[in-house]
């Protein structure tokens, strides 16, 4: 089931969002997700999750891809899938529904930003309609060393 998170959720999507940012290159980031911070954040742009056997299984959120008026209609999304629940279409579900939530916004063009390590994101990506417009080289530090970042996008 895709709906809407609130508050609530924040402990859950913050455990499976720093699993990624612990165990991963998919992002960049070394810092990890705080619940509390997380839920102030769910109540000032969408986050939708994905719910299965009554747990979190996964979440997608969206947030203007640059400052400025002139970017109001262009978002970039994070999209994030619990280890266990892979493989189930929860992702798809979640990306379809982020784009529902996004074209009803008045949104025009959805970012992705994509570790280049991150190969299956990549191809997740295409098989929705994303297409690359950006290889960044070396833009990312994390581990010790460089890393690429993919920009893809599709036109809502």
């Amino acid at each position: 089931m895709i709906r809407p998170a609130r508050p609530d959720d924040a402990p859950a999507i913050a455990k499976i969002w720093n699993a990624c940012i612990r165990d991963t290159t998919d992002t960049f980031t070394t810092v990890e997700k705080d619940p509390e911070r997380l839920a102030a954040q769910i109540e000032l742009q969408p986050y939708l999750m994905a719910e299965a056997a009554g747990a979190v299984a996964g979440f997608v959120t969206y947030g203007q891809f640059r400052g400025g008026p002139g970017y109001v209609h262009t978002v970039e999304h994070s999209i994030h899938v619990a280890d266990g629940a892979r493989g189930q279409g929860l992702g798809r579900a979640l990306m379809h529904a982020c784009q529902d939530h996004a074209r009803r916004a008045g949104i025009h063009s959805m970012i992705a930003g994509i570790s280049a390590g991150n190969t299956a994101g990549v191809a997740f990506h295409e098989t929705l309609g994303f297409v690359t417009c950006a290889h960044l080289a070396q833009v990312g530090w994390k581990w010790g060393r460089w890393h690429d970042l993919i920009l893809m996008q599709k036109m809502l």
